[in-house]
Order: structure tokens, then C-alpha cells, then sequence
């Protein structure tokens, strides 16, 4: 099976991406880019002079160009996870990994966060959809079922056996309905106990039937060298081959009829998705397959990624946080730092005058907080921004937040301004984070917009925070020591 790794947001051109699949017939390459592009992983970008220059893309540059037009040459990957396409897995890495940094334990590492980002904001896969019109997602039934077995084995079914003293759990309720006791200084004594004895079948057809599909599965991630990248321990427990337990229609009769019986919440999941499986009976590499686990919006990841680890006061009570004065008149105790950024007003005139509207949506900051440094009292706002951005003495400078990106940070120290002064907080600090391979924080530089600085506004200062140390702590729950950052 043809496997290969693919940069976000960095240009290919048609030659390398056909080099990349794997497939040397024009239709068929050409049906995988058309569905890499429907599921929006794959666009066609408009080549141009400044474009060439650049190894990388922005995100604003991925112009999409019209099917057919003479100046769509490239191509870039707006996606970052696995796709597995016509009998090719695609791994796909974050653009602000470079070209030589082992993607392979890196990507471990990322599917991890987006299985978790994935399970915090509720988005399960589904599998249990056998409709013929549904789209089986492979890769999450194969994920599933393999650390599903991991962490509680094999399907099993058993029966529950009532033995005259055996070496199990006691059965008081039929060993008193059942035997005589002896009254021995008026308590009632025991000799003949009922006991409990738990049998399962190891040969049972829904067992097998398990084992045989993990052992297949487990074979194929082999053969895509997918087990390292998904972080996933082989299954190798089973010589029968699926066809020897029955053909298709006779493998999904018993399970309709297993989950008939099976009141087992567990056991429902596996058989549902065993029923998934069967129903398609794909493999990675079939030439009309696709599966994929990933993300085309990583910016929402990264975001969600500091959030956790560094912390935000956003919606907590201001009167819970940490001032240097008392809550000053005007101020509710249950208003939050997010509540005090103004809300656009808009005013209309009619016959009876003038009235005006409050929209409900404004400008928010992705974090925001009141410390205590060095016995003063801060305010830190602070953006997660998904660039890679090149900000080098003797190179053009790309990769850049926009305009709009740099003025609403502006905007932020404005809208808390009324509430920072009347309080006695004048030191404010704002950033933006950026991911970076690097394995320490990056002081990189900062930002400004003259007409603004005029305001007594602070620049914007740039910090590069190591992902995997990031990815770490997220996943455990941690936080980073916001003083790290020195703000």
C-alpha cells in the first residue's frame, strides 16, 4: 500500500501530488483529487509570482481557482490528520513542523489531541450508520474496535452456574432457601453452600468472529505502517479468516439477531460496529475506498490547546478575580470579563423616531486574565493564532496574523480600558501565541500599528510555544506557568 506524507498548507504541484498517490493512470488520479477536494482536505490554488517565492502558504493565499483553468497549477492540503484514498494513506502534518522532524511521532502525537479536542467538544464518530447510502469511515471503526479490545478484550458470552460448594462467590439466597442450617448458640451455620461459577464460551461465533476482524485489521494498519502513527497496539489473535465463518449476508444475520438479545452497552458498540465493517467490508486499500481522521480547522485545535493550558478568566465573576481595589460602583459581581466588551448598537429612524438595536455578538478574546506579578496586578490578553509565521532579519516576512487579527487586539485593551483604569490596573500585556516545533518558548518580537501606539496602546507581543509541550499538558490536564511566557 502506497503511504506518504503531505505538509499543510505547502504547494505541490500536480507531478508531485500524482508521484505522492501513487497512481500512474491520468482517470484515476483524477477521481482521488476530486474527492480529497469535496471533503475539502485538497484545493487548487492560483499559481502567481509572489506565490512562487514562498515554500509555505497562508491560509488567505489558498485561493480557490475554478476546475479546468489554465492557472491552477498547484495544489495544497488544508487538512491535518490520515486520509486513506483509493488504496493510498495520505499523513497529512501541521504546517509549522519543517520537512525533517520525524512527522511520524509527531503526527502520534497531534491524532492524539484531535481524538481528544474530539471528545470534548462531542464530536463522535459515527459507524453506526450501515445505511448503503452512508460512507463508512474505516479508520474510525478500526480505531474503535482495536482499543476498545485494549481495554476490555475480547466479546465473551457466558453462563452463570450454580454449583454445591464450589470455590466461587457464595449464593446466600439459595443456599438459605435451598439447604438446611444448624442452629449452632442460636445462629443459624451452613454446611452445604450454593455457589457461583461464571463459564465462558472461548468458542463462541461472536468471540471469533471479533478476533478474526482485529487480527485483518491489524494486518492492513501494518501493511500502512499505521500503527505507530495512531498510537495503537497490534492484535494478532486469530488464523481464521473471515470467510470461513460465513459469507457476508449470513455474518450480518447473527449479529441482527445477537443485538436482539444483547442488552450490554458495551457489547452493543462492538457489534455495531462489527455490523459497520461487514456491511461495506472495505479495506484500506481498495481503489474506491476512503476514510479519514483529522481536522480541517487545526486553528480551532490550537485554540482550545491554550485555552486549557494556560488558563482564561474570561467568564469568571470579576468579582472573583484578583483586583487591587474593591469592586467599584456600577460594576455587578456576576458580570464576567467577556460581558464588559461593548456590543455593536445600531440605530434606525422611522415615523416615531429614532431606536436602536443591540447585536448579539461582539469581539472576544481568546483568553484574557488579571495576575499578580511581582506584587502588581496585570491584565493579560492573549490570542492562540495557527500561523507559521517568518518574522527573520534577512527574509520577507510571511506567515503573518492579518490587519484585522493585529486591530482586534487593539481593540481588546480598548474595551477593558474603562474597567482596568477604574480599578487601578495599568499594566496590560497582549500576545499572540503561535505553535512551534522548537522545544522552548520563543520570544520572537512584537507588533504594532503606529496609529494606535499614538493611544498609548502596548505593542503586541509575539510568543512561539513548543507544541509538543503544549500537546503534553493538554492531554494531562495540566497548566503551564503563565509566568513562562515573560510577558
Amino acid at each position: 500500500m502506497k503511504a506518504a506524507f503531505l505538509k499543510e498548507y505547502r504547494r505541490y504541484t500536480r507531478e508531485e501530488l500524482i508521484a505522492l498517490l501513487g497512481v500512474g493512470d491520468e482517470l484515476a488520479t483524477e477521481d482521488r483529487i476530486k474527492r480529497l477536494k469535496a471533503f475539502g482536505i485538497l484545493k487548487t490554488i492560483r499559481s502567481s509570482e509572489a506565490q512562487s517565492d514562498w515554500s509555505d502558504l497562508l491560509e488567505d493565499d489558498a485561493v480557490v481557482v475554478e476546475a479546468g483553468s489554465t492557472d491552477a497549477t498547484y495544489y495544497t492540503v488544508t487538512f491535518v490528520g490520515l486520509v486513506v484514498v483509493g488504496g493510498c494513506v495520505l499523513k497529512c502534518f501541521p504546517k509549522y513542523l519543517p520537512d525533517d522532524a520525524q512527522p511520524s511521532q509527531k503526527l502520534a502525537q497531534v491524532l492524539k489531541v484531535l481524538e481528544y479536542y474530539g471528545s470534548r467538544e462531542q464530536m463522535v464518530d459515527d459507524f453506526n450508520d450501515t445505511s448503503t447510502e452512508s460512507q463508512l469511515n474505516l479508520l474510525a471503526v478500526m480505531r474503535f474496535l482495536l482499543r476498545d479490545y485494549y481495554e476490555n478484550g475480547a466479546y465473551t458470552k457466558s453462563q452463570e452456574l450454580i454449583e454445591n460448594s464450589g470455590s466461587g462467590e457464595i449464593n446466600w439466597d439459595k443456599t438459605i432457601n435451598d439447604t438446611l442450617g444448624l442452629l449452632v448458640d442460636g445462629r443459624p451455620h451452613y454446611v452445604d453452600l450454593r455457589t457461583k461459577r461464571r463459564l465462558h464460551d472461548d468458542r463462541d461465533f461472536f468471540k471469533r468472529l471479533h478476533e478474526s476482524v482485529l487480527t485483518q485489521f491489524t494486518r492492513e494498519l501494518e501493511d500502512a505502517d499505521l500503527l505507530t502513527v495512531l498510537d495503537i497496539p497490534g492484535v494478532d489473535v486469530s488464523d481464521e479468516a473471515l470467510d470461513s465463518l460465513g459469507d457476508r449476508d449470513y455474518l450480518l444475520y447473527r449479529i441482527e439477531g445477537e443485538l436482539g438479545t444483547q442488552f450490554n452497552t458495551r457489547k452493543q458498540l462492538v457489534l455495531k460496529a462489527l455490523q459497520a465493517y461487514l456491511s461495506k467490508r472495505a479495506t484500506l486499500d481498495d481503489m474506491d475506498g476512503f476514510a479519514l481522521f483529522g481536522s480541517t480547522s487545526f486553528n480551532l485545535v490550537w485554540q482550545d490547546v491554550c485555552c486549557s493550558v494556560i488558563g482564561n478568566q474570561l467568564a469568571t465573576p470579576i468579582s472573583d478575580l484578583a483586583l487591587p481595589t474593591p469592586l467599584k460602583d456600577g460594576y455587578s459581581r456576576t458580570s464576567t470579563l467577556a460581558s464588559l466588551i461593548d456590543k455593536p448598537q445600531w440605530t434606525g429612524i422611522d415615523d416615531a423616531g429614532s431606536f436602536t438595536h443591540a447585536s448579539d455578538k461582539t469581539l472576544i478574546p481568546d483568553l484574557a486574565a488579571i495576575l499578580v506579578v511581582d506584587g502588581k496586578h496585570r491584565l493579560v490578553i492573549l490570542d492562540a493564532k495557527y500561523h507559521n509565521i517568518q518574522l527573520h532579519r534577512d527574509k520577507r516576512l510571511s506567515g503573518q496574523p492579518g490587519i484585522g487579527d493585529l486591530t482586534k487586539q487593539y481593540l481588546y485593551q480598548l474595551a477593558f480600558q474603562d474597567f482596568t483604569r477604574s480599578h487601578d490596573i495599568t499594566d496590560v500585556r497582549n500576545c499572540f501565541l503561535m505553535p512551534t516545533d522548537n522545544g522552548e518558548i520563543v520570544h520572537l518580537g512584537h507588533a504594532s500599528l503606529e496609529m494606535l501606539s499614538r493611544l498609548g496602546l502596548p505593542d503586541i507581543q509575539i510568543k512561539l510555544l513548543p507544541a509538543a509541550e503544549m500537546y503534553d499538558l493538554y492531554l494531562r490536564g495540566e497548566r503551564m506557568d503563565i509566568s513562562r511566557l515573560r510577558l
